[in-house]
């Protein structure tokens, strides 16, 4: 399978969340099902199968994580040399030359991706336009909105 790039932060996230689930969450949906199971007929047992539908969705969710886990090539862009080009894992400015507004994403993979904290996934458009130019490049990028031009300001390797 396919390795798939992945921030050290994004691994990190990852890795909370299965100790929580695995340490934490698990044993309690554990316990709801013993609970549940001593309120008697099972066939009618509401607690019973919600708790069983929980667990059922807990050990989706941590299989779904080790196996993005086994498949991730962890980049961690603060121990290489910033030559101020545009690669995975770095911190972008850029300015819209239409609208004169600056804004900066750091680019990430797609499980790591949220717009709202400006974390753009590797193949978003925006991404894909930016990886490989650097600063003061001038990019026209085919937005859902149109194509949009923009100038890279910076590029930070945090």
């Amino acid at each position: 399978m396919n390795k798939v790039p992945m921030t050290q932060q994004g691994a990190e996230q990852l890795r909370k969340e299965l100790d929580y689930l695995k340490f934490e969450h698990r044993p309690a949906l554990s316990e709801a099902i013993a609970t549940a199971r001593e309120l008697g007929d099972l066939k009618e047992n509401a607690e019973y199968h919600a708790a069983r539908e929980e667990q059922g969705i807990c050990e989706a969710r941590i299989r779904d994580i080790e196996g993005k886990l086994s498949n991730a090539q962890i980049i961690d862009v603060t121990k290489m040399e910033n030559t101020g080009r545009v690669i995975f894992g770095v911190t972008v400015t850029i300015l819209n030359l239409d609208t004169d507004a600056e804004v900066s994403y750091r680019i990430v993979g797609d499980d790591e991706a949220d717009i709202k904290a400006n974390l753009i996934s590797v193949n978003s458009p925006i991404a894909r336009g930016l990886i490989g130019k650097s600063v003061g490049d001038e990019v026209s990028i085919q937005t859902p909105g149109g194509i949009a031009d923009y100038e890279i300001i910076e590029v930070q390797y945090i």
